[in-house]
This record gives C-alpha cells, structure tokens and sequence, in this order.
C-alpha cells in the first residue's frame, strides 16, 4: 500500500512519481509530458484537476522535482538494501572504501599488497562524504539548470509573441495599403468623371453646332431648288418671277467658324498623371521623424498602432522581457537612433502631469535602477515643476511662464548641442552640451494615464527640381 508521501508525490495522469513537474497558475502540478498529452487530447488549455483555463506557459516546479528525486533514491537504496553486494575477488561483505583507489573494499582486500600503505573509511561514512561533496558540485549544475529553464520560458514566449506580432503587423500593413488603395480608386474616379464631364460639354457643343448647321444646310438647299426650278420653267414666267428668284439667290448666311478647343484636353487628363496623384497623396500621407519602438516599451505602456503616441495601462501586458524592454520604469524609445546630424522632433504633452522628454545613450542598461547613471539628457515635469537632468548631476530647475503643449527637441549630434523649446510660444526651455560619443535615441517617460504622449508628424512638400 503506498504511503501518504508517494500518494501525494503522484502525478494524477500517469499514476507515477512525477517526471519534470510544472506548476499551473491554480497552482497545481503535474508532469510536463502528461500536461502536453493531456491538454493535446482536449483540445483547449486548462489544468487537470480544478478545469481552470491556465496559461500555456508552465513553469517547472523545482522544489516537486527535486523531492521526488531524493524519495526514489531512497526508496531504491532501501530496495538494494536486502541483498548485500559481495567483494567479487574473496565473497565477503564489503565493508571499506579504499580512498586512494576510489572502490569499495572487504576486509581481506585491506589486507592485500594491492592495498598495502592505503587510507580507509567505512562504507557509511564514505558515502555520506562523497554525497555531501557530490551536493557541493551539484548546486552550480542545478542553478545552471534553473537559468537554462528560465532563459527557456523566455524563448518560448518570445517565439509567441513573434507569431503575434507578424499576425498584428501584417494586419496593419493590409490596413494602411487599403487606405492607399481606396485613395487610388477615388482619385481615379473623380479624375474619369472629370473627363466624362469635358466629354458631355464638349459633345453638347458639338451637337448644338451640327443642329445649327444641318437648319442652315436644309434652307441654303431648299433655296437653290426652288432657284433652279424657276430656271426650268419658260422664258416668260422665268422672267416675270426673275426679281424675287434674284433676291432669293442672295445669300445672307455667313461661313461657319471652326470650333477651336472643340477637343478633349488629353493633356489636362494625362499630363504628369502620377506625380500628381502622387503629389495630392500628401493629404493622406504623414511622415512622423520619430516612430516609437514597442519592443523597448514597459510592458504597462500601450502604444497606438501606427506608433506615435503612447498611453499609460491599467496593468501589465504579457510581453516577452527581452534585453532592450525598460523593466522597472515607464520608458520607451524611439526606434531609430542618431550618431551624426542635426534632428528635430516634436512630441504633444498635452496636460499629462508626469514626463520625460529627452535622449538616451545606445549603451545605457534598460532593466533595474538607472536613475543615478550617466547616459540620459532629459527635461522632466513632476509635481508641477519643470526640471532638465543630466544624471548624475542634479536636476536644474526650469522658469516656465506657461505650460507648453508642445515640446520641441533639437539634436545637433556633431556640435554636441541638445535643445528644449516650446514651438507654440516660441520659448526656449533649456540647453546642453554634451560631447557625445555614441548613438543617441529619443528617450521618454510617461507616469500619467490621463493624457498620452504623442509624436507630431511634420508638414510635408514634394519640390521638383530642373536640372541644367
């Protein structure tokens, strides 16, 4: 009969001590292949016991694995204790362990010339030695394990959330091209009935002049057939009706006038067709010269789907914590990052109450504590003050007479200069100097769910040059 110990160290898919066990969110256990089978079979993702719907990534139980290793070796040490191994060379009990050739030994072997000058210790006390040192060596092995597993589970969620970021992104992109697509069949539209509109003007002048011609037509002919009919009549009657066919013979229609413009401008309709669909395109297409990153995002920031605005959640999202994701503070970046060049950037803060507004050095670590460490050129408003940080120097407080909406950076990498201003007041914040050395990124911080931060695009013109 098994005892209460085996019983509750017992998988209750396979009947048998648990083989890697893994810990559900409900908090039961169960062996990893049996959960896999099980949940395959099913058909949907939920824990064996309670029915609860869990999430698929399973954490292994190691304190459960380990337990129930020790319970087998125990139990196959009290199995083996029964029949008693015997010295192969003399079949006497073994009783030594000889500890310069590392092997067990009976008495009659101690007493050999193999063994002569050699140190002995009884078989217990070897063997709880060699057990407590085995422990030793084992423990980095164990914590390797424990990392690997870890770095594992942080693969596996990665590789989901790489399918779900293809899925949504793929999604967006269909999106963004049936907004392009839409915009090329209206604008082909409006441009086809423009020409059926110059169609029907033209084809209606057209018409009207025909009318005009075919009346003036019918009358010049019924003229000259009356004329030569009164020719063919007598000498007498011709003459007597000779004034009144003269004054018919004289013809008071002036020669018609040649249309001009009577054709369809083609070269109103054709002429640089795609540069100037491509050109009115610009009332659809917003260029933004900084798109936020996700993949650095605090898994509490949710960023619009066109990254350019971010809003701060009500709870943490299930997302993969890569080595470039912030951890412990809301902050983001931007996605493309700067080692050359004047940039600018505009970013909306509207009336959010807690911001960072800045750059951020390519080599500064994401994950923990970082506020004391140098890499950050920032300004900041908290409690109402309006502060610029360079850590580890302390924050310079700001004199702000009215709140900007708005704030304005300007990087010139080259000449080390990074400005703060506010565009609709036309008001200088702050600047610094900074030799910089490495690649800079848009840096922000957002501690306030009640108004998102948001990246302006900037007003866009297409020019054409001629070039000579």
């Amino acid at each position: 009969m098994a005892s209460k110990l085996e019983e509750d160290l017992t998988c209750p898919l396979c009947c048998d001590i648990y083989k890697d066990p893994v810990i559900l969110t409900c908090a039961h256990s169960v062996c990893k292949a049996c959960l896999q089978q099980f949940w395959e079979g099913k058909g949907s993702i939920e824990c064996p016991y309670c029915r609860r719907k869990c999430s698929k990534g399973d954490v292994p139980n190691m304190a459960l694995r380990n337990l129930c290793e020790t319970f087998l070796q125990e139990r196959s040490q009290r199995a083996s204790a029964g029949s008693e191994v015997l010295c192969s060379l003399h079949s006497e009990k073994l009783k030594l362990f000889c500890l310069d050739d590392k092997e067990t030994v009976c008495l009659v072997c101690r007493d050999s010339k193999k063994h002569k000058n050699h140190n002995f210790s009884p078989i217990d006390e070897a063997a709880l030695e060699h057990k407590e040192e085995l422990k030793i060596k084992l423990q980095p092995l164990q914590e390797k394990l424990k990392t690997l597993e870890e770095v594992k589970l942080i693969c596996d969620q990665t590789a989901a959330h790489i399918k779900t970021q293809v899925h949504t992104t793929e999604k967006q992109i269909k999106e963004e091209f049936e907004k392009l697509h839409q915009f090329l069949r209206d604008e082909e539209a409006s441009r086809i009935a423009a020409l059926r509109e110059e169609e029907e003007q033209k084809s209606q002048m057209m018409k009207e002049k025909i009318e005009k011609l075919s009346r003036e037509i019918s009358s010049l002919s019924g003229s000259i057939r009356a004329i030569e009919q009164e020719m063919e009549a007598d000498d007498v009657t011709f003459l007597q009706n000779y004034k009144s066919t003269v004054k018919r013979a004289q013809c008071t229609l002036q020669d018609p006038e040649k249309l001009s413009g009577a054709l369809i401008n083609v070269a109103k309709h054709l002429g640089n067709l795609k540069f100037r669909v491509w050109e009115k395109m610009q009332e659809i297409v917003q260029f933004t010269p900084v798109t936020l990153d996700p993949n650095t995002a605090h898994p509490e920031l949710i960023l619009s789907e066109d990254l350019t605005s971010v809003r701060l959640g009500d709870e943490e999202q299930q997302l993969p914590d890569n080595p470039e994701r912030f951890d412990q503070y809301y902050c983001f970046l931007g996605s493309e990052g700067f080692n050359s060049g004047t940039h600018c950037w505009d970013v909306e803060v509207g009336d959010n109450t807690s911001w960072n507004v800045g750059v951020m050095a390519e080599s500064l670590q994401r994950k923990g504590d970082f506020r004391s460490l140098s890499g950050r050129w920032y300004v900041f408003y908290y409690y109402g003050k309006y502060r610029a940080y360079a850590p580890p120097q302390p924050p310079t407080l700001l004199t702000v007479k009215k709140k900007p909406q708005r704030i304005r950076v300007q990087l010139d990498w080259d000449r080390g200069k990074l400005s703060f201003s506010d565009p609709d007041n036309n008001t200088h914040l702050h600047t610094f100097t900074h030799t910089f050395t490495e690649r800079m990124f848009p840096y922000f911080n957002i501690a306030c769910s009640a108004c998102p931060l948001r990246m302006l695009p900037l007003k866009t013109s297409i020019n054409v040059e001629q070039h000579r």
